[in-house]
């Protein structure tokens, strides 16, 4: 009779956006079989399914069935090589992943360009260069070639790739590419068959960067950042001739390097979508320099969109924030001398925490006096650090500032800042919000999702990893947005629910997923709402060469199923690995 699961009497939000209703969801190898609405079951359910005694039954009284998420934005284009749980993105209910975002990937690539692509990953996505060193196995050259290396391997959840600029101008061009040179009508045309044989092999589409904000370690740009239309034209004409495929980027000006720049963008992209017939998905986020240009970009797409063009503006469910603490990347005392020297005696976590603790260590750093500069800096960057908190608080306003709690306690904001850094044995960690947060709130980016032409994702799961800690997104989503939110209206959590599950899934033309009707993959969420919980951000070294990362999970999450298949257990790992390498579009 084949495996059966059942999930029985749950509050079935199915990812439609459709109003939620309870009723049973029955998952029959690996496939939604049924979903029956509460008024629909029998007093006695007699169903075969039901009276098999291999079927497996899960009460979800009380309990909020969603389908699996599908984060479009990604990076673990290494870690999927060595790592089949795919953490801490498997921690947030995530089924379904797409990577290879950005313009930055692994294939293809000649071997004497193997390390110079991890210092392109390292400077643009902070992930540790000697992990990607250790952990790579590099057992291929092209694309296709790369997906077969993946095909093999199992995870918690299926993984789909694209193919990134910055690999693709490399091979063809050498140093040429990486150094950003203009490409010749040979080099685009060897670059499109490139790029069509990966969307024939399987890639769900083609990633650029054009923001000067993403580098290599070296300094210099992603190659393509500058690259002119017919290189953009020319490589997505390789997506109008497969008729498959997104083209995805980071824009010009994203990080408010160049306010100009972004509208310039959408205008090509429009043109390039109409042309292709192919969705074109771009990074957008609130910049201080602009804080209202978003809107223009946003209807620039709906009108785009009107005229023929498929356009997605990306959009991210919190402020970018960078996270400061002793063990991370950034902290806010790396100006410090005496904390700079502290921090290059390399000591270990409690060796560093007892020097921080010592009233005369405490004393040698916060007594330090700026110069002007560096004065005027700190004291910018005291009204827009925050306590992060636990459970942690996105959207703080000027009370958890380090200036307003000062004020608020005749103290001064470095000496918050220390106390906050050295609570959990050292470990405390402050939230500074750069980019979506120019209100100071995220009004913004409720309007953001309000709107018909917003893509959920911007999650950057795998990446960031020694100062932001993104990939909680799809958690946050329904905590903060659909039932906690203090400092302004929620969203409905129908509309959520859609907005990561069904709409990320369509995008990239995955019709296999994303909504718990007859005949869908089984990805399934079963979530304990009312006491679903962000957990505070910790770092970890757990990546390869001791390499660390921050990593967040949640409480919740009562059961991950994937294909039918629990993943996790009451946020246990399960040891299931039914997710396989998504090959195209279905």
């Amino acid at each position: 009779m084949g495996n059966h699961l059942i999930i029985k009497h749950g509050t079935i939000v199915d990812g439609t956006g459709s109003p939620a209703f309870v009723g049973d969801v029955h998952i029959t190898d690996g496939i939604i079989s049924a979903v029956v609405p509460a008024d629909e079951i029998p007093d006695h359910d007699s169903s075969d399914a039901a009276q098999d005694p291999a079927t497996k039954v899960i009460d979800a009284t009380g309990l909020l069935v969603t389908p699996g998420w599908v984060d479009i934005h990604t990076h673990y284009d290494g870690q999927v090589t060595w790592d089949d749980l795919l953490a801490p993105t498997a921690w947030h209910g995530v089924t379904t992943l797409v990577m290879g975002n950005c313009g930055v990937g692994f294939a293809p690539v000649v071997p004497d360009r193997r390390e110079w692509l991890i210092g392109l990953m390292e400077g643009v996505e902070d992930i540790p260069g000697t992990a990607l060193s250790e952990g790579i196995d590099w057992d291929w050259e092209t694309f296709p070639e790369y997906l077969d290396a993946l095909e093999p391997r199992r995870w918690t959840m299926d993984v789909g790739t694209q193919i990134a600029h910055g690999a693709v101008r490399t091979y063809v061009m050498g140093d040429r590419g990486a150094k950003n040179e203009p490409a010749t009508p040979k080099d685009i045309d060897q670059m499109r068959v490139i790029v069509r044989d990966a969307l024939a092999a399987g890639a769900l589409g083609f990633s650029t960067s054009r923001t000067i904000a993403h580098t290599a370690i070296d300094g210099e740009p992603v190659p393509g950042t500058f690259a002119a239309e017919d290189e953009l034209f020319g490589i997505g004409s390789a997506l109008k001739e497969l008729g498959t495929g997104v083209f995805e980027l980071a824009p010009a000006g994203v990080a408010g390097e160049d306010v100009l720049a972004p509208a310039k963008e959408v205008d090509w992209m429009a043109r390039l979508s109409a042309e292709m017939g192919r969705p074109v998905t771009f990074a957008m986020i609130q910049v201080d320099s602009a804080p209202d240009l978003w809107r223009e970009l946003m209807d620039s797409s709906l009108a785009a969109t009107a005229e023929g063009a498929d356009i997605w503006p990306q959009v991210a469910g919190r402020a970018t924030g960078l996270l400061s603490g002793h063990h991370t990347t950034y902290s806010l005392f790396d100006a410090f001398p005496a904390y700079q020297e502290l921090k290059a005696q390399n000591l270990t976590s409690e060796a560093l925490y007892e020097e921080l603790c010592d009233a005369q260590v405490r004393e040698s750093i916060l007594g330090w006096e700026p110069d002007e500069n560096t004065a005027k800096s700190l004291a910018g960057a005291f009204d827009r650090t925050f306590l992060l908190g636990d459970p942690p608080d996105y959207e703080p306003g000027p009370d958890r500032s380090l200036a307003g709690i000062a004020q608020a306690n005749d103290t001064t904001p470095l000496e918050v800042a220390y106390d906050a850094m050295l609570v959990d044995g050292g470990r405390g960690l402050l939230y500074v919000p750069i980019l979506n947060y120019a209100d100071g709130n995220l009004d913004p980016v409720r309007e953001m999702f309000l709107h018909p032409r917003a893509a959920s994702g911007l999650a950057d799961g795998g990446a960031h990893c020694g100062v932001i800690c993104d990939a909680s997104m799809p958690t946050f989503m329904l905590t903060h947005w659909t039932r906690d939110r203090s400092r302004g209206d929620t969203l409905p959590l129908e509309m959520i629910v859609k907005k990561q599950t069904q709409d990320t899934a369509r995008l990239y033309g995955l019709s296999d997923r994303g909504t718990l009707q007859t005949g869908m993959l089984g990805d399934v969420n079963i979530i304990d709402y009312e006491n679903l919980q962000l957990e505070s951000p910790y770092v970890t070294a757990d990546l390869p060469a001791g390499g660390t990362r921050l990593v967040q999970g949640a409480r919740g999450y009562v059961a991950t199923i994937k294909s039918g298949e629990i993943t996790f257990d009451d946020g246990q790992d399960t040891g299931a690995r039914p997710g396989q390498l998504l090959r195209g579009a279905r």
